[in-house]
């Protein structure tokens, strides 16, 4: 499926900080059951090209596996190296997107700005995060798609809840990145299974 078609089935992408390569399969599987099939693993993690490596020979065929906190050109290069297929990023760089694009990785872009988000749809952006999603509103969401091209997919992250949901989605958001609320270190396969049943049951 691309991304459009993953994110219309469960609009979660689950942000795995923290976690650690002999770990993360089973997290991983437990989300995938619960239908979450977009895992991001930071760069800020322990040994995050390992832990892409591993979920995407694992579930590199059922769910789209990636890499967030994605600063450099040279972290681009390596995520796709590891099987990564999808860019994310905390800040507004055109560079970075480049850099996915060119070897074939989807970018989901952080931005707060119109003036950002279009020049990261210039650069080729296949979807928009807007972060810190808590600094900003539905509202805000609203107005900004008016200006930007309808078929833009923007994804509020940070602060995002099962009980907050709804006024994003009204707003016309694409999906949402889920960290804290859904993985922290240390959480067991069924801490975080948990969790993501109670945003299951608010975005079916």
């Amino acid at each position: 499926m691309d991304l459009k078609s993953r994110l219309a089935a469960s609009p979660l992408i689950a942000i795995l900080r923290g976690v650690r390569p002999d770990e993360v399969e089973a997290i991983a599987a437990v989300l995938i059951e619960s239908g979450i099939t977009i895992i991001e693993v930071p760069l800020n993690s322990p040994d995050p090209f390992d832990s892409i490596a591993r979920l995407a020979r694992t579930f590199g065929t059922t769910a789209l596996i990636g890499a967030g906190t994605v600063m450099t050109e040279t972290d681009v290069a390596r995520v796709a190296d590891a099987g990564g297929r999808i860019i994310i990023t905390p800040h507004a760089d055109p560079a970075i997107v480049t850099a996915a694009k060119s070897h074939n990785l989807l970018a989901a872009p952080g931005f707060f700005t119109p003036a950002e988000a279009f020049a990261l749809l210039r650069a080729g952006a296949d979807a928009l995060k807007l972060f810190p999603a808590e600094a900003a509103s539905p509202a805000m969401l609203r107005a900004i798609r008016a200006v930007l091209p309808p078929e833009t997919m923007i994804l509020p992250v940070g602060g995002i809840a099962p009980d907050t949901i709804a006024p994003w989605q009204k707003a016309g958001a694409a999906g949402f990145g889920i960290g804290s609320a859904l993985y922290q270190r240390g959480d067991t396969p069924a801490e975080v299974a948990a969790k993501a049943g109670r945003f299951a049951a608010v975005t079916k």
